[in-house]
C-alpha cells in the first residue's frame, strides 16, 4: 500500500490505494448483488420443476359439481356473504354489482355487502344500484362509512361484524364474476380443515395494448405456475386481496383483518396457515378482472404490492422461520414473501456495472465468467423460460410467447426503480398510504375520468429515463472497450428504463392536460 505523509505527520493511504479500495468494494457490492438476483432467479427454476411435477402427477382439484347436495331433509349449501370493498369506483361500480347480484347461488343462503368508502359520486350509484337490485329480490346491503379507517382491511372487518355468513367472498372493484363462481367453489369446504379457496384471475383486456398483456403474462405465471407448484408440493400459499372464497371461523381464529401492512390479504393467508389451516388454488375456476391500462396506474399498483409484501414478510417471518414446520416449507416463503427484494438487486447491478467496468480487467476469465453467467443465464433466461410456460399453459400460442415474454421481461426492469423506493419504505416501521388502482370500466381511457382518478404526482418518469441515458452512455462505453459480453444485457437494462421512463412521462404529461380541460370545463 502507497502512504502518503501529512503535515501533522500521520500517513493515510495514497490516491491509488484508496482508488483501488474502492473499486474492490464496488465490485464485491457488484458480485453480491449478482449472486443473490441469481438465486431469487433459480428459484423460479425451482418452482418450475414443482409444477412440472404437479402436471405430471395431475395434481390438480378436481373440479366440483354443480348439482346441489343434500342431508337428510334439506339444502347443504352454506350461508356466504359476498363482500365488495370499493373507494371512489364509479366507473366500475354497476358493472361489479350487477354480475355479482347475477351469481347462481339459492337467494336464501346470499348476502350481499357493498363496502363503500367512497368520497365522491360512487356512494349515489353504489345506493341506486343497490335499491335496484334490492327490489328484484336480492339480498344486498350499502355500507357506508364516512371514515376510512383501516382501508380495505378496515372496510373488511367492518363488513364481517355485520355478515351472516359462514363463508365470505370477497371481490375488488374492477372484477366480473362468472354466474357459477360460488357454486363451483363452495364444495372445496366440505375438507373442514380448509380455511380458503382461491380462484384463478383472468383478465378483461388483455388484449388493449402491450402493457396490459405483459401484465397479464406476470400474473398468469403467478396463478398457474407459482400458486399451482405451491399447492401440489404442501407449501403455503395466498390469498390475492379477490376472487377467493373464505371459511369465517379460519379468519377469526387467525385473529381477523389487520391494517399494519398494506397487503393485508398476504398477511392474513400467512397468519392463518400458521394456526394450522389448509388453503387451495382451484385453477377451474376463474373470475376476469381489469389490468391497469396506464403505466402510473400500474406503477400505483406495483408499489403497494411490493412495500405491503416487504412489511408483510417483516411481520410474519421470525414466527413461520421458529414454527415446527419443514424446511421446505419456511425456505418457499422466505422467498415468497422477500421476492421483490429482487428489484433493489436488478437497480444495484445496473448501477455498479460502470464503475466496475472502469475498474476490472475485462480479460480476466474469472471476472468474465462471473458477469456473464450472473447477468444472463442465471438471470434473464430463467424467468424468461418462467414467464413462457406460464403463457403457453394460459393458452397462449407462439406468437404470444415471442411478443408477452419479451414485453414482461422489459417492463420488469423497468419498475425496478418504482419497486426498489416501495421495498425500501417497507423496511421501515411506517405503513403508508393505500394508494387505490384508478380503473376505466371498459379498459380504455376517459379523457375527464382519469384525471379525476388520478394517482400520479407530478411529473413522472424522469429518474427512469435519467437512468436510461445513463445505461445508454455504459453501453457505448462496453461497445468501445470491448467488452461486448455486457452489452446485451445492458441494451436489456436500457429498453427497459426507457420505456417505462417515457410512459410514465407521457402518461403524467396527458393527465396534466386531461387535468386542465377538465377544470376548464
Amino acid at each position: 500500500m502507497v502512504l502518503t505523509s501529512t503535515p501533522f505527520g500521520f500517513h493515510v493511504p495514497g490516491p491509488h490505494a484508496v482508488l483501488a479500495g474502492i473499486q474492490a468494494v464496488l465490485l464485491t457490492a457488484f458480485v453480491l448483488a449478482e449472486l443473490l438476483l441469481g438465486l431469487y432467479s433459480s428459484h423460479r427454476t425451482l418452482v418450475l420443476w414443482r409444477w412440472w411435477r404437479s402436471v405430471s402427477r395431475k395434481s390438480v382439484p378436481p373440479a366440483p359439481s354443480f348439482r346441489f347436495r343434500t342431508k337428510p331433509g334439506c339444502r347443504d349449501w352454506s350461508r356466504i356473504t359476498v363482500q365488495l370493498p370499493i373507494y371512489n369506483e364509479r366507473l366500475v361500480v354497476d358493472r361489479l354489482l350487477d354480475s355479482v347480484a347475477a351469481l347462481d347461488y339459492p337467494a336464501d343462503r346470499l348476502e350481499i355487502q357493498v363496502l363503500d368508502d367512497s368520497t365522491d359520486e360512487t356512494r349515489l350509484r353504489a345506493a341506486a344500484a343497490v335499491a335496484r337490485h334490492r327490489a328484484r329480490g336480492t339480498d344486498i346491503r350499502h355500507l357506508h362509512r364516512t371514515q376510512r379507517s383501516g382501508y380495505k382491511a378496515g372496510a373488511l372487518a367492518a363488513g364481517l361484524a355485520e355478515a351472516k355468513g359462514e363463508l365470505v367472498a370477497v371481490f375488488d372493484a374492477d372484477f366480473v364474476p362468472p354466474s357459477g363462481f360460488l357454486r363451483r367453489l363452495v364444495p372445496h369446504f366440505d375438507d373442514p380443515a380448509v380455511g380458503m379457496v382461491q380462484a384463478r384471475w383472468e383478465h378483461l383486456n388483455r388484449d388493449r395494448s402491450l402493457l396490459t398483456a405483459a401484465q397479464a403474462a406476470m400474473l398468469d405465471a403467478h396463478f398457474l405456475v407459482e400458486h399451482r407448484a405451491r399447492m401440489a408440493s404442501g407449501l403455503f400459499i395466498n390469498f390475492n386481496g379477490a376472487a377467493g372464497l373464505w371459511r369465517r371461523a379460519c379468519i377469526e381464529d387467525a385473529g381477523g383483518w389487520s391494517h399494519d401492512t398494506l397487503t393485508e390479504d398476504l398477511d392474513l393467508s400467512y397468519r392463518a396457515q400458521l394456526r394450522g389451516w389448509r388453503f387451495v388454488f382451484d385453477p377451474n375456476v376463474h373470475s376476469a378482472a381489469e389490468l391497469p391500462g396506464d403505466i402510473e396506474a400500474l406503477k400505483s399498483q406495483q408499489r403497494r404490492w411490493a412495500k405491503g409484501s416487504i412489511q408483510t414478510a417483516r411481520k410474519v417471518l421470525p414466527s413461520l422461520l421458529s414454527a415446527r414446520l419443514p424446511a421446505r416449507v419456511k425456505l418457499e416463503a422466505f422467498f415468497h414473501l422477500t421476492g421483490n427484494a429482487a428489484y433493489p438487486l436488478v437497480l444495484a447491478v445496473a448501477l455498479l456495472l460502470w464503475p466496475v467496468l472502469l475498474g476490472t480487467r475485462m480479460d480476466s476469465p474469472a471476472f468474465a465468467g462471473i458477469l456473464q453467467m450472473g447477468v444472463s443465464l442465471l438471470g434473464v433466461l430463467q424467468v424468461a423460460l418462467f414467464l413462457a410456460v406460464a403463457r403457453r399453459a394460459s393458452g397462449g400460442g407462439p406468437l404470444q410467447l415471442i411478443c408477452d415474454v419479451p414485453a414482461a421481461l422489459v417492463l420488469g426492469v423497468g419498475l425496478s426503480l418504482n419497486n426498489a423506493r416501495a421495498v425500501i419504505e417497507g423496511m421501515r416501521g411506517r405503513v403508508g398510504n393505500w394508494e387505490r388502482t384508478p380503473k376505466t370500466g371498459d379498459g380504455s381511457l376517459r379523457t375527464i375520468d382519469l384525471a379525476r382518478y388520478d394517482s400520479g404526482r407530478g411529473l413522472s418518469g424522469r429518474a427512469e429515463i435519467a437512468l436510461a441515458a445513463y445505461l445508454a452512455a455504459v453501453t457505448v462505453f462496453a461497445g468501445c472497450g470491448g467488452h461486448y459480453r455486457t452489452v446485451p444485457f445492458l441494451m436489456f437494462l436500457l429498453a427497459g428504463f426507457l420505456y417505462v421512463g417515457t410512459e410514465s412521462m407521457r402518461s403524467s404529461l396527458g393527465r396534466r392536460c386531461r387535468l386542465g380541460t377538465a377544470r376548464g370545463g
